[in-house]
């Protein structure tokens, strides 16, 4: 599995209950152009559109080569679920204050997959608790090694 982009802004403004994977509808340039690692999912988010699921804000680079044919780097692109694992994530949405955010796409049997995370955002004081917490547990580890 080699990760292509990952979003590390998301896992310190979010806090993740659940993890889904996802296949992504991208054109031929577009695949290319992922692979070489020409993609952006800081600023974009899942939307649930008519019982479909979509990538909206990511940033794909049109491919070189190819740039007669390339498409808008930032539509909307299609994600596809199971129908179980979609109903499931329509059940989950419904619920107040929860968002669906990539975390990172990679390929999986020369497959571009995305993970998305199901979570609700943190509070500027639980983002600074977090952060403390992280700190306190460095420090512990570091007198562990001095000893």
């Amino acid at each position: 599995m080699k990760i292509l982009a990952s979003n590390k802004f998301a896992s310190s403004s979010y806090d993740i209950t659940d993890k889904i994977e996802a296949g992504v509808v991208l054109t031929g340039s577009e695949v290319k152009s992922v692979k070489a690692g020409h993609i952006s999912i800081k600023e974009s988010y899942a939307k649930l559109i008519r019982a479909e699921l979509w990538l909206v804000g990511a940033h794909i680079t049109p491919y070189q080569p190819g740039q007669k044919q390339s498409a808008d780097p930032l539509r909307s692109r299609k994600l596809l679920l199971k129908k179980p694992e979609l109903k499931k994530l329509i059940g989950k949405l419904q619920e107040q204050g929860l968002t669906l955010f990539p975390l990172s796409v990679y390929l999986k049997d020369n497959y571009v997959k995305i993970e998305l995370g199901l979570g609700r955002g943190l509070k500027e004081h639980d983002k600074r608790a977090k952060i403390k917490a992280k700190e306190v547990e460095r420090d512990i580890r570091r007198k562990m090694q001095q000893r």
